[in-house]
């Protein structure tokens, strides 16, 4: 029998697509609550066949805050759990039994747990990082217009991490994210100290190829106080190198990618991009260089920051191609078929090996 009142709450428009996955993968909880902004399809409708409840509001304008501060007061006031979810989102089944054991043995006010942002072709997950949208029912709300972050309203917090509670996004890839760039802007306006929606709005820039506007903003972000967490000041660097290529500026990209791996040599994508662009150059030295020194890299890290090239047979690939043309051949294969592993299906991968396979057996000149 369950032991604490556990409520799910969301915020939707025009899901109708995930009501049922949703659905089945919250049902562990006492209930769901969610706030529809304006479905125009029949996401209302599916929801209370589901006996979910449901409350219909438009917010205009818009913000994401709003919104999820508006679905957190449906919840019942003598809620002991409070769980934030997104309709493409679902938990791995027995979430409800391990969040309330962890919540019984170390009455924490909010939980971290894993995340798997996105999957590969293969359904394996692909970047894996913690978020913590469970909270208890009244200490809590949410800020910022986009990219919303949860907030103690006390100085009493304390957080628990956990591996044991596993929440899976499937993503869709056809949703507009047109409102994320004047809701970021919007957000950076209204505290333009806080160092996150900083990086996110210069990324936001660089997304949509506002490539001065991009490298104005994350140095913006690289300057500020607040700036310290060094996965995030290395993605910006980057990101500034990014938008110098978009500006056909090789040079200063190639020393915002070194600023980059100066900043987090413990993360594989700034040498990962770093060798993609002297493998544009044809310069299979220094590309060999810099994925060898990715390579001495052995855990991936679970942060948003990680990108899945740094890890996939893109990686690999790339590596087999730079150690074949420096005369690297046994490397070259080895790297090939790890490619071949990640990616199975690549007909030019398994072209790849049969000439390097080839080539090793030809007499050494």
């Amino acid at each position: 029998m369950n032991k604490l009142k556990v409520y799910v709450y969301a915020i939707c428009k025009n899901e109708s697509k995930f009501v049922n996955s949703f659905v089945k993968s919250m049902s562990e909880a006492d209930g769901i609550y969610v706030l529809d902004t304006g479905s125009t399809d029949n996401t209302v409708a599916e929801l209370k066949k589901y006996h979910v409840h449901v409350k219909s509001e438009k917010i205009e304008p818009f913000r994401f805050d709003i919104a999820r501060n508006k679905s957190l007061d449906m919840v019942p006031q003598d809620a002991d759990i409070c769980v934030c979810t997104d309709f493409d989102e679902a938990f791995e089944p027995g979430w409800r039994e391990t969040l309330e054991n962890i919540w019984l043995k170390e009455n924490p006010t909010r939980i971290e747990y894993l995340y798997n942002w996105s999957f590969n072709e293969y359904g394996k997950p692909a970047t894996t990082f913690y978020i913590s949208k469970i909270h208890k029912r009244h200490a809590y709300c949410w800020h910022h217009p986009v990219h919303e972050v949860l907030k103690c309203l006390y100085n009493t917090e304390k957080s628990i991490l956990t591996d044991k509670i596993v929440l899976n996004h499937h993503q869709d890839i056809k949703k507009s994210r047109k409102s994320y760039l004047p809701l970021l802007e919007l957000s950076v306006k209204e505290d333009p100290t806080d160092d996150r929606n900083m990086h996110y709005l210069g990324r936001e820039y660089m997304y949509y190829h506002k490539w001065n506007e991009a490298i104005e903003t994350l140095i913006k972000h690289l300057n500020l106080p607040t700036s310290t967490w060094k996965d995030e000041r290395a993605a910006s660097m980057r990101f500034i190198a990014r938008s110098y290529l978009g500006l056909e500026r090789k040079e200063e990209a190639k020393m915002w990618f070194h600023k980059a791996i100066e900043e987090a040599p413990y993360l594989r994508e700034g040498y990962v991009e770093l060798a993609a662009l002297y493998y544009e150059e044809q310069n299979f030295e220094k590309c060999y260089f810099y994925l060898k020194e990715a390579s001495k890299i052995k855990e991936k890290p679970k942060t948003y920051i990680n990108e899945e090239f740094s890890w996939n047979s893109y990686f690999y690939d790339l590596f087999s191609i730079a150690a074949l043309n420096i005369g690297q051949k046994q490397e070259a294969l080895e790297y090939a078929k790890k490619a071949l592993e990640l990616n199975p299906e690549d007909e030019r991968i398994k072209n790849n090996i049969l000439y390097i396979e080839k080539e090793l057996k030809k007499p050494e000149s």
